[in-house]
């Protein structure tokens, strides 16, 4: 096994003077330099695979939202959820060995450590986005894969939750927990059936424009639409950016990045006034919604807004279907989120609210720790999760009368249209369709649930970001000494005023967030916190 091991590596050598980390996202970067990475991710996942008995790992080849000429890998694990930090770390140290000599070793040294039996069945799920380079990597992770003589299904090109949702498929196959058919047409009729059934003959206002990004998202949302029901009995969708055939046109001036950082409509937008419209990232793991006013300003329904609309709603179903008393849902944010949407869950809402660092990671951990956790990021990243207990507790529940029953069907439509392995562009955008179907809202009605809080987001470059520490999910710096007084007093000058630094997790950078009553006093807090961290990290 040690020669087949070090014969794979010595296909894609690493190149000199360059260091690889496994974060958030995996490993992400230009594609040229990802060869050799993506051949031992291929090792690493099926020693994964081996140290779970045989259970299916994925691997997704995709760099989301960045620019065409990136890519990257991320590996999943059983459930369909993130894999774990232990391996994380492991990635991260197989990627940056020298030799394939230096490779073969600390792949049996990792089998020696976690007692993994190398003789054991490996199976491993692989699939990609449309990247141009997204060929080359795969035959580097199939490299992989043959060294560690691993058995893999190869999907093609499929969404990031639908390469999710396949591995969560595959792995509870058979069981009582059967989460779906791992196949395609059986992700498109899974999620179709609870979008009509949760629909309930409610046919939402109007039509949805889906921007696509020119990603993968947009040939697998014109599958999807095959198997909803007709436009005349329930959505009428219009498919846009969804030119796949040029690859150099993935996520330029288009897709949920753009649309969240430039707080306006992708140019190529030709909507007219109230009419919705979200846009997914280039890997459809992520939906911002947003629309036009009367007076043609814009405005942006992000995450957080998304958050509050799905939570309000199924806490609405949760007590209509008589299940308030043995069910809790809870709202996981970041300390990103707006601070008019924290206090409309807690004041409004009367639901809890947990902050945790930033990164879905940590967000998902936090809601699984809930009856009901709903968590979206900003940028449009999220879902809900139903705990297994909940579950069970809605399976068997009762209806006392007609509206309980009827509660109940669309609370159990929704527990199917919600992807739970992880955030899904899709089946988010169709959430949504339904809330506001049965609010009977459009945007505008959802956009006036609470005024945003003016906020302002800068980048500080500094010499070295590690000096930068927090603490309280990176809402307070720790480190250096004395930076948070002067933050803290800056703050205190300002109506509403909330602010704070943090490393950023890609780049020699300090990200600085601010609010306040005003766009102008969050414009000159911001201002005034980023000269504090930049004399802090220039000294």
């Amino acid at each position: 096994m040690a020669d087949s091991i070090a014969a794979a590596a010595q296909k894609h050598p690493a190149p000199e003077g360059l260091i690889y980390q496994y974060g958030t996202a995996g490993f992400r970067t230009k594609a040229e330099v990802l060869d050799s990475v993506m051949t031992r991710c291929g090792l690493i996942a099926a020693l994964r695979s081996r140290a779970l008995k045989g259970k299916w790992i994925g691997v997704m080849i995709t760099a989301s939202h960045n620019p065409p000429e990136d890519n990257g890998v991320k590996l999943v694990e059983p459930l369909g959820n993130m894999l774990q930090e232990e391996w994380e770390v492991l990635s991260t140290e197989m990627a940056n060995k020298a030799t394939p000599e230096d490779v073969s070793k600390f792949y049996h040294e990792i089998a020696a450590r976690f007692k993994i039996d190398l003789d054991a069945p490996a199976r491993v799920v692989v699939a990609r986005d449309t990247r141009a380079s997204g060929a080359r990597l795969l035959a580097c992770v199939l490299d992989g894969l043959k060294g560690a003589g691993a058995e893999h299904k190869d999907y093609g090109f499929l969404t990031t939750p639908q390469l999710h949702y396949m591995v969560r498929c595959l792995n509870t196959e058979g069981t009582k927990d059967s989460y779906g058919t791992p196949t395609e047409d059986g992700y498109y009729e899974k999620f179709a059936a609870a979008f009509k059934t949760a629909l309930k003959g409610k046919k939402p206002s109007g039509s949805l424009t889906v921007d696509c990004a020119n990603g993968v998202g947009g040939p697998k949302l014109t599958e999807l639409i095959k198997h909803l029901p007709p436009k005349e009995e329930a959505l009428e969708i219009f498919v846009v950016n969804d030119n796949v055939i040029k690859p150099e046109a993935l996520n330029v001036d288009c897709g949920a990045d753009y649309v969240k950082t430039n707080q306006r409509a992708p140019p190529s937008s030709k909507v007219g006034p109230n009419d919705r419209c979200c846009s997914l990232d280039g890997d459809a793991d992520r939906v911002v919604f947003y629309f036009k006013d009367a007076n043609n300003m814009f405005h942006l329904l992000d995450g957080d807004r998304i958050a509050t609309l799905v939570a309000s709603f199924l806490g609405d179903l949760v007590r209509q279907s008589g299940l308030s008393d043995s069910i809790k849902i809870g709202v996981v944010q970041t300390a990103y989120a707006n601070g008019a949407a924290t206090n409309y869950v807690e004041q409004h809402l009367k639901l809890k609210v947990d902050c945790t660092p930033t990164g879905v990671k940590y967000l998902h951990h936090a809601a699984e720790k809930l009856d009901i956790g709903v968590y979206f990021e900003a940028n449009g990243h999220g879902t809900a999760i139903f705990s297994v207990d909940t579950l069970e507790t809605i399976a068997k529940h009762e209806p006392k009368s007609t509206a309980q029953k009827e509660a109940l069907e669309v609370l159990r439509a929704c527990i199917d249209l919600i992807n739970q392995a992880v955030g899904d562009a899709l089946s988010d955008f169709m959430l949504v369709e339904v809330v506001l179907a049965h609010k009977s809202w459009g945007p505008q009605e959802w956009l006036s649930t609470y005024n945003d809080l003016p906020n302002r987001l800068l980048k500080v470059i500094v010499n070295d970001r590690k000096i930068f520490q927090t603490t309280d999910a990176e809402r307070r710096l720790v480190k250096p000494d004395g930076i948070q007084t002067k933050i803290d007093q800056e703050v205190q000058k300002v109506r509403q005023g909330r602010s704070f630094a943090r490393a950023s997790g890609t780049e020699d950078a300090v990200r600085v967030y601010a609010e306040a009553a005003t766009k102008a006093e969050a414009d000159d807090l911001a201002r005034k916190v980023a000269e504090i961290v930049k004399s802090f990290g220039s000294a």
